[in-house]
């Protein structure tokens, strides 16, 4: 009797065990989302998609420009690094009724911007 309850406990623990290692798995890869961390990725799909959008409009204040071709050279000699906060002093992130330039904006302008050039 003695061993088939030591048998039974093996198993049980194994079972635990291998819900633990389970539970982690899903989690870790997610396969399992928790309502925090799927309100904060629908928040930030959110975020991106009307950057990408006033994006647009940046791109359109750019267009309207006068020497684009000058402003084009500028943005390919300065770095990658460099260039959202180039795009942000010509104003061309500044949106319509704002007194600012929005950084995320310009950091997705200034990628359009060189994908202009090619």
């Amino acid at each position: 009797m003695s061993e088939q309850i030591q048998k039974v406990k093996q198993i049980g623990m194994g079972f635990v065990a291998g819900a633990i290692v389970l539970l982690i798995v899903i989690f870790v890869t997610g396969w399992v989302v928790t309502s925090s961390s799927a309100q904060e990725q629908a928040e930030e799909k959110a975020e991106q998609a009307v950057n990408n959008r006033l994006a647009q409009i940046c791109l359109y204040q750019f267009k309207q420009s006068q020497n684009i071709d000058e402003y084009l050279k500028e943005m390919e000699e300065a770095s990658s690094w460099d260039r959202p906060d180039y795009v942000a002093e010509q104003g061309w992130a500044t949106m319509p009724d704002s007194d600012s330039p929005n950084e995320d904006v310009a950091d997705v302008c200034s990628d359009m911007i060189m994908k202009l050039e090619e």
